[in-house]
């Protein structure tokens, strides 16, 4: 049944942990709930954001709106010749969902193991990891139109999917909720261990040969040694994109930096890693006040225990202005300030 609560703390919805209030609070099982949410008089001209596991957002003061938890359950898929059609509420969590593919040898998304967040917030972020991206695996998507109450169905061309980014962190931001994605996998693998440290650690493991199984369990090792734990130290996962500049603007990096580490994206640009750079200005694992970067990896910032959104904000300032001044690169937030 639908409930909608008042004055409810958010620091168990945001995995940063900051403790700011909502107005209202409203969790969504099933797409009839949701249609009945936005038909009350609470929700009329109140500004709503929409979250899933709260990994994306950090909040620097209360909302004073509506928080609609999308908590919608369910995996189901569909056999077509070579590939595999895998449809996931969009409250399925990110993690679980990886694991139900891979142990049922549905081949796409092992590298994509662990990620934060949920099954309906990886289309609007479309995540990436490890050399391979939601977008790669996306079929299309079911969403609830906010203004109109219909179910409207987006395929791959409709999402205008590029780094980090889709249709829905762009023109349609804020109009849909993602209520599930069904995802184009295949039933023979195809291993990618082409990015990172994956082969390193499969060679660690004395696997030459490895499998999708064989490579979920190495991503996860590889973030759970660089990543904190957000259920013991309040993170967002990575703060910053990495940044993709233009080759005239990489000529300039390089020539002073040589060392800097790069990707070609293949379109004429280069990806920078953004973590290697606000390394080298000295950030890693350093701490001010209640918030810092993660000792193992400088691209995640934390919140040690009772900082607020502000200051967490404050000391990514701090961060974006050391790597300009450095490197001439303007680093961009990943996360949705709030």
């Amino acid at each position: 049944m639908l409930q909608i609560q008042e004055n409810i703390s958010l620091k168990p919805y945001n995995s940063f942990g900051i403790d700011v209030k909502a107005r209202y609070f409203a969790e969504i099982f099933n797409e009839t709930d949701l249609k009945m949410l936005f038909k009350t008089t609470e929700v009329v001209n109140r500004n709503i954001l929409i979250i899933g596991g709260g990994s994306n957002v950090l909040f620097t003061k209360n909302f004073n709106g509506l928080i609609v938890k999308i908590s919608i359950k369910g995996i189901k898929s569909r056999t077509e010749n070579h590939h595999v059609k895998v449809t996931a509420g969009g409250g399925e969590v990110w993690g679980d969902f990886v694991n139900y593919c891979v142990g049922h040898n549905f081949s796409g998304v092992e590298n994509l193991s662990l990620i934060p967040g949920t099954v309906g917030a990886s289309p609007i972020q479309n995540i990436g990891a490890y050399g391979v991206e939601l977008k790669d695996v996306f079929e299309s998507c079911q969403a609830f139109e906010i203004k109109t109450g219909e179910i409207r169905t987006f395929n791959y061309a409709d999402c205008n999917f590029g780094y980090r980014e889709s249709i829905f962190k762009g023109t349609l931001k804020g109009q849909f909720i993602i209520t599930s994605v069904t995802f184009n996998l295949k039933i023979q693998a195809e291993i990618n261990t082409s990015y990172g440290a994956i082969e390193t650690e499969l060679a660690n493991r004395g696997i030459s040969n490895p499998n999708i199984a064989d490579v979920s369990a190495a991503v996860s090792h590889i973030r759970v040694s660089k990543l904190p734990d957000p259920s013991t130290i309040g993170n967002a996962g990575s703060f910053f994109k990495n940044p993709i500049i233009d080759k005239a603007e990489f000529d300039k990096v390089i020539s002073k930096h040589p060392d800097v580490v790069n990707y070609p994206t293949g379109d004429g640009r280069v990806k920078l890693a953004a973590g290697w750079l606000i390394e080298q200005c000295g950030w890693k694992g350093k701490t001010v006040g209640k918030t810092g970067t993660w000792k193992n990896q400088a691209l995640v910032l934390v919140n040690h225990g009772g900082a607020t959104g502000t200051e967490v904000l404050d000391f990514s300032a701090q961060i974006i202005d050391s790597v300009k001044s450095t490197f001439g690169v303007t680093l961009e937030r990943e996360v949705n300030i709030l």
